[in-house]
């Protein structure tokens, strides 16, 4: 490939990355590897002037505004910062400003705030619009989800008739943890990193989403003020404050050697700040030079960003230990002489799975170079092969839970191995949460907190034990008290009347969720039919393949699951099903629901449907035999007319089923 074709090709492939990492908040590589290429197509579009083109990813600023939200021209663009990745691209800023200003400025050093950017608007100090950065001239109208940030005023104490300002949302590195266990938990999939979290929080169309994410800010900039403009930016800094915002965090410099202690400072000391930064600010303090430098089409010349480079460092590996996660996923992690990196001191960085280990050819002595870029967790990069000791073995994970003991499988769409044990410690409360659940066995009130609360009490060691709880018991628990307790066991009790396919939900076997566990059981009847069906009696099952059925028949050989069906028969609990296949009117046809039913909740509708053979899908497809349209309906209807798929009302359904 010619410097020209790479031109081009660095020039897609870094629109692609922008738009998954600003407008899908979905990174697909690096910010280390994303810099690099950028920096590899300001070098040849240097170099090539001839292939120039005004669309390049370096002629604007990355983000797009969406039509998810309403537009929002800034009255000041958002630009970004060009970033310098050494101390000497840092002199040569340094420099250049000097010279066109023909003295040294004096620079407030903040730091990089790794969020999502936006301009927010006050008027008569109250909250009048906040907007993203989009594209640095349009953003998006999230005014409804800023409202939720704790800690920015939605009321200034004294201000002017209009102020906009600059900010950085973030989520804290506490929230980020305690979102993705909640997620894990769930079986949802885990968040990337913080910056991304925030950016997909602000993005919801439901602002209480947005509120329950405890998202925060900080203010850096005034971009536009009715009133007097202060002199200098930390004069700026110092005003916001008083009127209630939050600020940046900020030092003024004067010379190279001061401005560079300061960085190297919030470098080393970036652990302390409540959440994620890649760098460090720059920027001329005095407003008049800053005027005089001026902007380039993306950048102003009067700032810039140092971003900390990924630090790698050699470490040797004492010992690999292996972590069974709440969902049941087996993670080996590298036990390491203790290494600072990114300011702090690391001793364990993960190895991922088998397959990453096998890569590497990771073993125990071996010395590693480890990176902490960023990332909540260290990871091993690579082994130095010749500083291997003699006697060293190749690491394999166990064929067997190191927490249960239970048989240990691994998913056959990916390199994980995953604990099969219906009792496992380890998985426990991912597993009474999911008992509990809505689409499991229903029992309002048994969320992840009091979980936790049962668990950490001892009073339920598997999810059978939900029925053997008692309300004295649970009434002594924090924030619990006599009535929360009998409410409970209210629920618990009503539970134990669920249809058989609730209680083949709840218990999260592999590839069943709720529509496969209506299936099974209604073709099966009861518990002990299904418990001793064959394997290709279970394949010979509609919507039940080789893969499903082997989940489930292994599912049902574990001891732990005998142990856990024998605790739930002497709870009473039910192992039947009780829906009645009235007849096969509707067998092999597949309804679709949109819109608001006025006889029938959506779950009645769909029950009615199936006791008639038919099936219930989300989505509209050339197979759906029909959509039952109730009232306001939404894209699915529109889809349906599309395709020609015939629309029922509820009086045609009504119809049908008499």
């Amino acid at each position: 490939m010619d410097e020209l074709q790479e031109l081009r090709q660095l020039r897609e492939d870094i629109e692609r990355y922008n738009v998954a990492y600003y407008d899908l908040d979905a990174p697909l590589i690096s910010d280390f590897e994303y810099d690099a290429l950028y920096r590899r197509l300001e070098e040849l579009e240097a170099k090539h002037p001839e292939a120039f083109d005004p669309n390049s990813p370096t002629q604007h600023v990355g983000g797009h505004s969406s039509t998810q939200f309403s537009p929002v021209q800034h009255e000041v663009p958002l630009e970004s910062l060009n970033d310098v990745f050494s101390y000497e691209e840092l002199s040569d800023f340094l420099r250049r400003t000097a010279e066109s200003l023909g003295e040294e400025p004096v620079y407030s050093v903040e730091p990089k705030i790794d969020g999502l950017s936006m301009a927010i608007e006050y008027r008569n100090g109250r909250f009048y619009r906040g907007a993203t950065r989009g594209d640095g001239s349009i953003g998006e109208d999230v005014s409804d989800n800023l409202r939720t940030l704790r800690n920015l005023p939605l009321e200034l104490k004294i201000a002017p008739e209009r102020l906009i300002v600059r900010g950085e949302v973030y989520m804290s590195r506490s929230v980020f943890e305690e979102l993705n266990t909640e997620r894990e938990i769930r079986g949802e999939t885990l968040l990337a990193n913080p910056r991304n979290a925030a950016a997909g929080s602000m993005r919801q169309k439901d602002a209480s989403v947005t509120k329950s994410r405890k998202l925060d800010i900080y203010i850096f900039n005034i971009q536009l003020t009715s009133g007097e403009m202060p002199a200098t930016h930390a004069e700026s800094l110092d005003y916001m404050a008083s009127l209630g915002l939050p600020v940046i965090p900020h030092l003024l410099c004067r010379g190279e050697e001061a401005i560079r202690s300061e960085v190297v400072r919030i470098g080393e000391q970036r652990e302390e700040y409540p959440c994620d930064i890649d760098g460090a600010v720059i920027k001329a303090n005095l407003f008049s030079q800053r005027e005089l430098l001026g902007s380039t089409a993306k950048a102003p010349r009067w700032a810039c960003a140092y971003k900390y480079p990924p630090e790698e460092k050699p470490s040797v590996v004492r010992d690999i230990t292996v972590q069974v996660g709440r969902t049941g996923v087996l993670t080996p992690k590298a036990v390491i002489e203790p290494v600072r990196l990114a300011g702090t001191t690391v001793t364990n960085a993960t190895l991922h799975n088998q397959d990453f280990i096998d890569k590497l050819d990771v073993r125990i002595g071996d010395t590693v170079i480890v990176r902490k870029a960023g990332e909540i967790i260290p990871e091993v990069l690579r082994v130095l092969p010749e500083e291997r000791p003699e006697g060293t073995v190749p690491f394999r994970l166990p064929d067997t839970c190191p927490v249960c003991g239970a048989r240990v499988e691994r998913d056959p769409d990916g390199s994980f191995l995953r604990c099969t044990g219906a009792e496992c410690p380890a998985q426990l409360l991912r597993n009474v949460v999911h008992f509990a659940s809505r689409e499991g066995m229903d029992i309002e009130g048994l969320g992840i907190a009091l979980s936790e609360a049962l668990i950490s009490s001892e009073l339920i060691r598997t999810p059978a034990d939900i029925y053997s709880l008692d309300a004295q018991s649970v009434a002594a628990l924090d924030r619990m008290g006599k009535k929360s307790a009998e409410n409970l066991m209210a629920e618990i009790e009503k539970s134990k009347e669920n249809d058989l396919a609730r209680l083949l939900c709840a218990f999260g076997i592999r590839q069943v969720g709720s529509k496969a566990a209506k299936v099974l059981a209604r073709t099966f009847g009861s518990m002990e039919a299904l418990e001793n069906a064959t394997l290709m009696e279970l394949m010979a099952v509609d919507d039940i393949g080789p893969v499903t059925a082997g989940y489930i028949a292994a599912w049902f050989e574990d001891p732990q699951t005998r142990h856990q069906l024998s605790l739930l028969r002497e709870a009473g609990v039910n192992m039947r099903s009780l829906s009645e296949q009235k007849d096969n009117r509707f067998l092999g046809k597949t309804f679709v629901l949109t819109g608001t039913l006025s006889a029938y909740t959506r779950e009645e509708a769909s029950a009615i449907i199936e006791s008639f053979g038919g099936k219930v899908s989300g989505s509209v497809s050339k197979k759906t035999a029909y959509v039952l349209a109730g009232e306001n309906p939404g894209s699915k209807l529109t889809k349906a007319q599309t395709l020609g798929v015939s629309v029922l009302t509820e009086a045609d359904f009504q119809i049908m089923i008499e």
